[in-house]
């Protein structure tokens, strides 16, 4: 079974959602190949206040934003994720994805540890994802060579290739992530946004009985 996931390491709903979908292959015990797509939601962002960007995003005061993100707060909590996201500051993410991409197709055993890594880097340590140094550390972790990544990372390897990933996405009509792709033995499905365990729970057993065809709430596309 393969999942592809368009994702962001700027988006919060991208990682309670990636965390959803680990937490049901690993209970369901699935033997599962990942591929992270590249989809920046805040290209230029420099140290932005996460406080303030998800006020203006969504027409709230920033009371009112806080209240909101504190929900939000415990809804990750719950997953197990300890995240700040109050006192984020928002960087560029571009850097992270190339890095993913790097990981993804030098050593894909590790891909899915460093997606989760930045991610974690980022929410909850509230690190600067943009500072290759940060980025460097967090491979480094994984046992990768340092001067091989900071070498990466200088000569903006995989750039295009990031920007191609959006570009793809949004031919397809794709605006908004999370955004999964689950192909099983012929079979594509997508699941847009976050599901409830219950419901991924349900998507993965229908996918692998076949049932998958008989249901509305999840589409297909034929995204390459």
């Amino acid at each position: 079974m393969n999942v592809i996931h368009l994702s962001d390491f700027n988006c919060i709903y991208s990682y309670i959602g990636l965390n959803r979908m680990k937490n049901t292959v690993s209970k369901l015990n699935l033997d599962v190949e990942w591929e992270m797509k590249s989809f920046e939601l805040e290209p230029n962002a420099n140290n932005t206040s996460a406080m303030e960007r998800f006020a203006i995003d969504n027409g709230l005061s920033v009371d009112d934003a806080e209240k909101e993100i504190e929900s939000i707060e415990e809804i990750a909590k719950n997953e197990g994720l300890n995240v700040n996201y109050r006192d984020m500051a928002i960087n560029s993410s571009k850097d992270a994805h190339r890095l993913a991409k790097y990981v993804q197709n030098r050593y894909p055993e590790l891909a899915q540890e460093l997606i989760f890594k930045i991610f974690e880097s980022n929410f909850i340590k509230n690190e600067n994802i943009a500072d290759h140094d940060v980025l460097i550390k967090i491979a480094a972790s994984l046992g990768l060579d340092e001067n091989e990544i900071s070498e990466m990372l200088k000569k903006e390897s995989l750039q295009i290739e990031v920007e191609l990933d959006m570009d793809e996405a949004l031919s397809y009509g794709i605006t908004r992530i999370p955004y999964y792709i689950i192909e099983y033995k012929g079979e594509r499905l997508t699941i847009p946004g976050v599901f409830e365990k219950e419901d991924l729970e349900t998507a993965f057993k229908d996918m692998l009985s076949g049932k998958i065809k008989d249901k509305s709430y999840l589409g297909r596309i034929d995204f390459n």
